[in-house]
């Protein structure tokens, strides 16, 4: 599948894979920034945004895009950036086409199964009533009960298309429903591994990236290295993009 993506800037290429219930213009302050010396592209991963709905949801599915989408924009080697379950996109396929990986940076996320705590933000859209006239006032409220936290209502409700009328989703929500216990975990051919330089970059206010999970990473990325974004959870370029940025930068800059 090539995949819906929008691109700035000249230079070497750097693709940044988003996160579930995401999409490419989730990185358009990151995008912004890097422009100036980077090729960037932030395409919609399948199921999300503007690109194809598919039954398929495997990160090995989500490699091989990644790969049809570089090569339709005429690109064999990029640094590859991903966050969450974009940052499993990226390490699948660094393990997939490693020659086709300049460096990887993986966003707050381990190459392990988590548990189904987001199942819940899924079953709450896809019981809201998408009837005519719905507001985003009405659908924040009617999320509210299932999904308390202000902030991943915003998040979740960037997905609604409001001027349609009924609102409708821009998400594969049937499809990715179906998909979470794929999403959720990782598996890995054997013997895989990827040699280039690797970031991983964890929130200092998130759980996703535990100490335990250090071994398994420098099994499959010999060169990993880790880093904490100061006073950032899950999210972490949007929490703290300037100091996202900080560490990004001159990892990107690197011989």
């Amino acid at each position: 599948m090539i995949l819906a993506s929008t691109e700035a800037g000249e230079g070497p290429p750097l693709i940044l894979l988003h996160g579930l219930f995401g999409a490419g213009q989730n990185w358009g302050a990151i995008r912004r920034a890097l422009a100036p010396r980077h090729r960037v592209l932030t395409p919609d991963l399948r199921n999300h945004g503007a690109s194809a709905r598919a039954a398929e949801m495997t990160y090995a599915a989500m490699a091989a895009d990644i790969a049809e989408t570089l090569d339709a924009a005429g690109i064999a080697r990029a640094a590859v950036l991903g966050h969450s379950m974009g940052g499993k996109a990226a390490m699948a396929f660094a393990l997939a086409h490693p020659s086709r990986v300049e460096r990887l940076v993986v966003a707050d996320i381990a190459p392990v199964r988590y548990a189904p705590t987001l199942r819940g933000y899924i079953a709450a859209m896809q019981a809201l009533p998408l009837r005519p006239g719905l507001t985003r006032k009405e659908a924040d409220a009617a999320l509210a009960a299932a999904i308390p936290e202000g902030g991943i209502r915003g998040f979740l409700l960037q997905n609604l298309r409001f001027e349609s009328d009924p609102p409708e989703w821009r998400l594969g929500l049937a499809e990715i429903a179906l998909a979470m216990p794929v999403i959720e975990d990782f598996s890995v051919p054997p013997g895989a591994r990827y040699d280039g330089p690797v970031l991983v970059m964890g929130g200092e206010r998130s759980g996703y990236i535990k100490p335990e999970h250090h071994p398994l990473f420098r099994t499959l990325f010999p060169r990993a290295r880790f880093a904490t974004v100061p006073g950032a959870g899950h999210w972490v370029h949007a929490e703290n993009p300037a100091g996202f940025l900080a560490l990004l930068e001159p990892f990107l800059a690197e011989d």
